[in-house]
């Protein structure tokens, strides 16, 4: 048996159950879109019975809210102090979660589905797009310290700069092309070095 955790009176909720639905969800949300997607589908994805689904949550929103809720990313991989080494890394990850969860249609959809339910686009970007961003600032900002970027660098553009490769190789036809992080990097990092007084 699985990890269970009660919710009210009743029945201990199923761990695995649960994992199964937000899997499930998160795949036909990517393959079907949101409108054409039920939870009838949820339900014989993840062999269950549509009202296990409705006693956990109580809409289509509300469900898939809580799958994108569930990417949130994991922590940062150890950090070496070698600038280059550790952003490649969190370049590599960052690629490979989005092939896992099939995040290029999951990040089409919930731009499609903004005008209709922002909340979606609005948790994928909280609990996916933010952190990752993050972590690479916090390793271009701790390059900063070392001396290794220049001073006033635009570090939020430097992040930029490092993922729009990823997004725009797929656009291209071009998705899942070997070094694209360590050209992304050397590229970034070349424009963020000191310069010579």
């Amino acid at each position: 048996m699985g990890e269970t955790e009660t919710k009210g009176a009743g029945r201990p909720r199923s761990a695995e159950k649960d994992a199964a639905i937000l899997q499930a969800a998160l795949e036909l949300l990517a393959s079907h879109g949101y409108t054409r997607m039920s939870l009838s589908q949820v339900a014989a994805a993840a062999q269950v019975s549509k009202s296990t689904i409705h006693l956990r949550w109580k809409t289509k929103a509300d469900l898939l809210t809580a799958a994108l809720a569930a990417l949130r990313m994991a922590e940062a991989p150890p950090a070496s102090r070698d600038t280059r080494a550790d952003l490649i890394t969190i370049l590599k990850d960052f690629a490979a979660t989005v092939e896992r969860v099939r995040g290029m249609a999951l990040i089409g959809t919930c731009l499609a589905e903004e005008a209709h339910t922002p909340e979606l686009l609005a948790l994928l970007r909280e609990r996916t797009v933010l952190p990752r961003r993050t972590l690479l600032r916090q390793v271009l900002e701790q390059a900063r310290d070392r001396g290794e970027i220049r001073p006033g660098a635009d570090l939020e553009a430097a992040v930029s700069a490092l993922l729009g490769p990823f997004y725009a190789d797929y656009m291209a036809g071009r998705g899942g092309r070997m070094g694209w992080a360590e050209d992304a990097v050397d590229l970034a990092l070349a424009g963020l070095r000191p310069t010579d007084t």
